[in-house]
C-alpha cells in the first residue's frame, strides 16, 4: 500500500490544481457575459453542466448496477466511482445560475417560460401562450415545475450518492455485511428514481428548448450517452491509477476487457436507440417531429445545407462506427496505452452530441439555427474546463478519505482474481477450439 500512501499525500496538491483550473474556467466563462450575447453564454454553461452531470449520473448508475446484480469483478473499480459521485452538491450549486436565468431572463434558453414571447423572433407565428403545442404541455412546461423538478432531482442524486459512499466506507471499518445489503436495497429504489429524474431533467433542460418536438426516446438517448461517458471516465481513472503504481497488482487485463465490453455494448445500444428514433420519425413524416432533424441539416430560409449536417455525419461515425470497429477487438480493450484514448474520444463525442442538441435550438427570425462554428464554442470549452475542474477537485478531495479499494467487501477476493488466466495477453494468438 505504499503507492497508495504516496498518491493520497499528493491528492491535496492535485486537488488544489484542479480547483484553480476550475475557478479559472468559470471566471473566463463569466467574462463572456461582457463580450458576447448572454444567450450564447447561457447555452454554453448548459452544455458544460449537462456534460458533467451526465457523466456523474452514469457513474451513479454504474454503482447501483454493481450492487443490484451483486457484481464481483467491478468491486476494485467501484471505489473510484464512489469518489466521483461526491460531486453532486457542487454540480447543484453550479446549476443555480441557470435557475436564476429561468426566473429573470427565461427566453435566453427556454422561450416557453414566457407566454408573451413572440415566436416570430425565431421563425414562428403568434405568441407562446397562443401556441396549442405549448398549451397542451403547460402542466409540464412551466417555471414552477422546472424549478421544483431540478431541485428535487439534485437532492435525490446527492442523497443516493451519500448513502452508497457511507455504506462502502463504513464497511472498510467493520466489515459488516449489513452495508452490502443496505446498498443493494437502495439500488433497487435508486435505479428507477434516477431513471425518472434523469429523463425529466434532460427533457426540461435541453429538449424543451424546442418544445414543439416530440420524442419518446430522449431520456433513453441521454441515458446511453451518460453510461458511455461514465465508462470512459472509469477506464481513464483505472489506467491513471495503474500508471501511478496504485493499481499495480490490482488491475488486470480482464477488468479492462469487462469494462471494454460494456463500452461496446452501450455503443451498440446508442446506435439502436438513435437510429430507431430517426427511422420512425422519417417514416411517419410528421412536421412536429421532422423539423428537429431538418434544421440540423438545411437552413429554413433557403434550403441550403448548414454546418450541422456535417456535425451530424461526424456523430454517426464518431458515436458508432469508430468505437464499434475499435472496441470489437480484444487486444484494443486490454491495451493500457490505447484504451484510455478511446475513452477520451467517446466522452468528446458525447460533448459534441450535446452541442448538436443545444446550439441549433437558437434560431433567428428566418428560423435558421445558430451555426456550429461560432463564439459559443469558446465559451463551451471554458465552461467544460471550469466545471470539469470542480468535478476533479471533488474527486481528488474525496480520494484520501477512504482505502484505495473496498478491502472488506465480501466480493473483493473475486474482483482481485477476476479470471486472471481465462484470457490471453493482448496480441497473443488464440488457441484453436476443439
Amino acid at each position: 500500500m505504499a503507492s497508495h500512501s504516496h498518491s493520497s499525500s499528493s491528492a491535496p496538491t492535485k486537488a488544489t490544481t484542479a480547483l484553480g483550473l476550475g475557478v479559472a474556467g468559470i471566471v473566463l466563462t463569466a467574462v463572456g457575459l461582457f463580450v458576447d450575447k448572454p444567450a450564447t453564454i447561457a447555452s454554453s454553461w448548459l452544455i458544460g453542466l449537462t456534460f458533467w452531470i451526465g457523466i456523474s449520473l452514469g457513474v451513479l448508475l454504474l454503482v447501483m448496477i454493481h450492487h443490484i446484480f451483486d457484481a464481483g469483478w467491478s468491486t476494485v473499480i467501484r471505489r473510484q466511482f464512489e469518489h466521483v459521485i461526491a460531486v453532486f452538491p457542487w454540480l447543484g450549486l453550479l446549476f443555480v445560475p441557470l435557475l436564476v436565468v429561468a426566473w429573470t431572463q427565461p427566453t435566453l434558453l427556454w422561450k416557453w417560460m414566457d407566454p408573451a414571447f413572440n415566436l416570430a423572433q425565431v421563425g414562428g407565428h403568434g405568441t407562446v401562450g397562443e401556441d396549442p403545442l405549448w398549451v397542451k404541455k403547460a402542466a409540464f412546461l412551466n417555471r414552477d415545475f422546472f424549478t421544483g423538478a431540478t431541485i428535487f432531482s439534485f437532492l435525490a442524486w446527492w442523497f443516493l450518492a451519500s448513502r452508497f459512499r457511507r455504506n462502502s466506507f463504513s464497511q472498510d471499518a467493520d466489515g459488516d455485511l449489513k452495508w452490502t445489503h443496505s446498498s443493494r436495497k437502495w439500488s433497487a429504489a435508486g435505479i428507477p428514481l434516477v431513471a425518472i429524474t434523469l429523463t425529466v431533467c434532460i427533457i426540461l433542460w435541453v429538449k424543451s428548448m424546442e418544445y414543439h418536438w416530440f420524442s419518446t426516446m430522449y431520456g433513453v438517448w441521454f441515458f446511453a450517452g451518460c453510461m458511455r461517458a461514465a465508462l470512459s471516465l472509469g477506464v481513464v481513472l483505472m489506467i491513471w491509477l495503474y500508471a501511478r503504481g496504485d493499481y499495480k497488482g490490482i488491475l488486470n487485463n480482464n477488468h479492462l476487457h469487462s469494462i471494454g465490453q460494456l463500452m461496446l455494448a452501450f455503443t451498440v445500444f446508442w446506435a439502436y436507440v438513435t437510429f430507431s428514433q430517426y427511422f420512425l420519425i422519417w417514416n411517419a413524416n410528421i412536421p412536429e417531429e421532422t423539423f428537429w432533424y431538418n434544421v440540423r441539416e438545411i437552413n429554413n430560409s433557403d434550403g441550403q445545407p448548414n454546418q450541422w449536417k456535417w456535425v451530424g455525419m461526424f456523430l454517426l461515425f464518431g458515436h458508432f462506427f469508430a468505437p464499434f470497429l475499435t472496441l470489437i477487438h480484444y487486444p484494443v480493450k486490454v491495451n493500457k496505452k490505447f484504451i484510455p484514448w478511446v475513452g477520451v474520444f467517446i466522452a468528446f463525442v458525447f460533448l459534441v452530441d450535446l452541442c448538436y442538441n443545444v446550439m441549433p435550438a437558437k434560431k433567428n427570425a428566418l428560423g435558421d439555427p445558430a451555426p456550429f462554428l461560432q463564439s459559443g464554442l469558446i465559451w463551451t470549452l471554458t465552461a467544460v474546463v471550469g466545471i470539469g475542474g470542480i468535478f476533479f477537485w471533488s474527486y481528488l478531495r474525496s480520494f484520501p478519505t477512504a482505502k484505495l479499494i473496498p478491502i472488506r467487501d465480501p466480493r473483493i477476493g473475486e474482483s482481485l482474481t477476476h479470471h486472471e488466466m481465462s484470457a490471453p495477453p493482448a496480441g497473443a494468438a488464440q488457441p484453436a477450439s476443439h
